[in-house]
């Protein structure tokens, strides 16, 4: 057998293996479209739906924030001691003052964790002082003294609604009997506005947890199973988008000659020509997803992480309203324990805002002006200001929730992992530094509690902890696997790349980048069901 004869018969027999190869590649490639048409529509509906919500149908309220205005001395007629031992209460978990309905009370967490109102003027108890508080901030945030309470509740753990990204607990919820029957939310504890949803957007929140983040089949099953279903889901999508780019990408060569001699028209031609150029979005899109959803095993724990132990009205020798401070610039106080001393923890109106946001002729200070807090720690026996005990109190509380101190009830409630948690016992503090506003990618807007102390520390993670002093909490601990994550979300999933362009045109190229992925689906689809 001659040369020539061998080396036909070799390239006959390679067209025929390409061949097969083809045709193997092309019906996995349907087959792997077929199975997950049903997500993609799902999720790039839900995904549109986001930016397009955000943009177009935002819900406006009047206050986002309560401005804690300086309290006046004259209206602490009783000290916090007094009013306790008028009450009966010996022992108590902290306390701190709060203004509403022209009064000034106590608001005092018991040893049960319940909220008590004592008015500081004739240490009365307000009965039902939580809720009529609560319902007062709701009237507060939204600029609205007429409607009517329609249902006020207690919400103690996540809901469909009330998601966790909203970070606190627990909240009230109050519904009021409006139009738009607006649903708020707000935290007691921190008169902080959690959340706030119209009926427009209460449907929406159902909808994107319903098709985004799968919802549906928790009601089924479980956690675990919704993120393991997804995970696979996203996979085979990653596996669609490689197929189809070693298709009509690597092999284009082979498929140019083919189409020379059939050329393809209409849907099919526009299948291909739209899906090698979407398949990029589709891998960052899936990646991404999959990457985050694998976040999402261990429960949700920070609510549960504060410090609270408690203290007996005899151990406060010092009596909150004769503290040696400058009252003029008064905003608050509550008490903590730190290495065996009790402290008074007082907020002051910085003094460069005390002077800009007062108008010399009355005195009267101008509403409109947010004045940030300056913060000071007095000794509750000597009646002496202590310097740098917040910074210090931070790394107190960073190492109590990791492996300092006795755990307290809190800490003995979250579920523990196999996963070794890094000791600060011998960890070295890199940057500690006061936040008073969040950073768009460590410590953002999602995190919610302002201000914070940043505590990052020399551990194997690079562990960062946020600290709430005021609230004694764990605002937020960052491993360097979690920025790994947050910036693969941040950039692949919510196109932060595009930033310098302006949030507008961000959010422009997330939306077109979803459409066109949607769209080379249906179109796969449609050429499926035509052959």
């Amino acid at each position: 057998m001659s040369k020539e004869i061998k080396e036909k018969k070799s390239k006959k027999k390679d067209s025929k293996i390409v061949k097969k190869i083809k045709q193997h590649m092309y019906k996995w490639h349907r087959t792997i479209g077929l199975i997950t048409i049903v997500p993609v529509i799902f999720w790039t509906l839900s995904g549109l739906m986001h930016p397009f919500m955000a943009h177009f149908f935002k819900p406006e309220i009047a206050h986002e924030k309560l401005d804690f205005q300086p309290i006046d001395k004259n209206q602490l007629q009783f000290s916090i001691q007094e009013v306790l031992q008028k009450n009966g209460i010996s022992e108590f978990k902290n306390f701190r003052i709060v203004s509403f309905n022209d009064a000034a009370f106590y608001q005092v967490k018991n040893t049960k964790g319940d909220l008590l109102y004592f008015d500081t003027s004739t240490a009365k108890k307000l009965e039902n002082g939580d809720q009529k508080y609560a319902e007062w901030l709701s009237r507060y945030f939204l600029d609205d003294q007429k409607s009517a309470v329609k249902k006020s509740e207690i919400v103690t753990e996540f809901t469909s609604q009330y998601k966790y990204v909203n970070r606190y607990l627990p909240v009230y919820k109050v519904t009021l009997d409006r139009d738009d029957a607006m649903e708020v939310y707000v935290e007691t504890s921190s008169s902080k506005l959690a959340t706030y949803n119209p009926t427009s957007r209460q449907w929406f929140i159902w909808f994107f947890d319903t098709f985004h983040n799968w919802s549906f089949i928790d009601a089924i099953t479980n956690n675990s199973i919704r993120i393991i279903t997804m995970i696979f889901l996203l996979s085979i999508i990653g596996f669609s988008a490689l197929s189809g780019i070693l298709i009509y990408g690597l092999l284009w060569k082979q498929f140019k000659k083919t189409d020379s001699l059939a050329p393809k028209k209409g849907l099919r031609k526009y299948h291909r020509q739209i899906g090698i150029w979407v398949s990029l979005f589709t891998l960052t899109f899936a990646f991404s997803g999959g990457y985050h959803a694998t976040t999402k095993w261990a429960p949700y724990t920070l609510s549960q992480m504060v410090y609270e132990p408690t203290f007996t009205t005899k151990e406060i020798p010092l009596a909150n309203n004769s503290l040696n401070l400058d009252w003029s610039r008064f905003q608050n106080a509550s008490i903590i324990t730190l290495n065996d001393t009790t402290y008074y923890r007082c907020q002051l109106v910085q003094k460069e805002k005390y002077k800009t946001a007062k108008v010399d002729s009355n005195s009267k200070w101008n509403k409109k002006e947010s004045l940030k807090s300056e913060v000071v720690y007095i000794n509750a026996t000597t009646n002496k200001i202590a310097p740098n005990i917040d910074l210090e109190y931070a790394q107190f509380l960073a190492y109590y929730f990791t492996d300092g101190a006795p755990k307290a009830a809190c800490c003995e409630m979250v579920e523990t992992t196999d996963e070794p948690q890094p000791s600060l016992e011998n960890a070295k503090l890199l940057e500690s530094k006061v936040l008073t506003d969040f950073e768009s990618r460590e410590y953002g807007f999602v995190n919610k509690r302002l201000p914070v102390v940043k505590l990052a520390y020399d551990t194997p993670e690079k562990t960062t902890y946020f600290i709430e002093t005021a609230t004694s909490r764990l605002a937020a601990v960052i491993k360097t696997s979690d920025k790994v994550e947050g910036y693969s979300f941040a950039f692949l999933h919510k196109f932060l790349f595009m930033d310098w362009a302006g949030k507008n045109i961000r959010d422009l190229s997330m939306v077109l980048a979803a459409l066109t992925i949607l769209i080379v689906s249906v179109l796969g689809f449609i050429l499926f069901l035509k052959k």
